[in-house]
C-alpha cells in the first residue's frame, strides 16, 4: 500500500511518516517466504525418510518351486 501511495504521489512524504512501517513489512515479507521454504523442504525430507520404511506394497502368499527336471520341460515348451 505504501509503495503504491508512493508511485502515486511521488510528492507527497508519504515515506517520511510511514518508512519504518514500510522496512518491517519488508522484513515480515521475507521472514515469511523463509517459512514457507523452511516447510517445503522439511515436506520433502518427511516424505524421503518414510517411503524408505515403507512396506512392500505387495505380499508373497506362497512361492512354488520345480523340481529339476520339471523346470527342463516347461522351459522348452512353447
Amino acid at each position: 500500500l505504501l509503495l503504491a501511495l508512493k508511485i502515486l504521489h511521488p510528492h507527497q512524504a508519504v515515506m517520511d511518516a510511514h518508512g519504518p512501517l514500510f522496512v518491517i513489512a519488508g522484513i515480515m515479507i521475507l521472514g515469511g517466504i523463509q517459512l514457507l521454504a523452511a516447510g517445503l523442504l522439511g515436506e520433502l525430507q518427511v516424505r524421503h525418510y518414510f517411503t524408505q520404511q515403507a512396506p512392500a506394497p505387495y505380499t508373497i502368499d506362497r512361492m512354488v518351486r520345480l523340481r529339476g527336471s520339471q523346470e527342463t520341460t516347461i522351459i522348452t515348451e512353447e
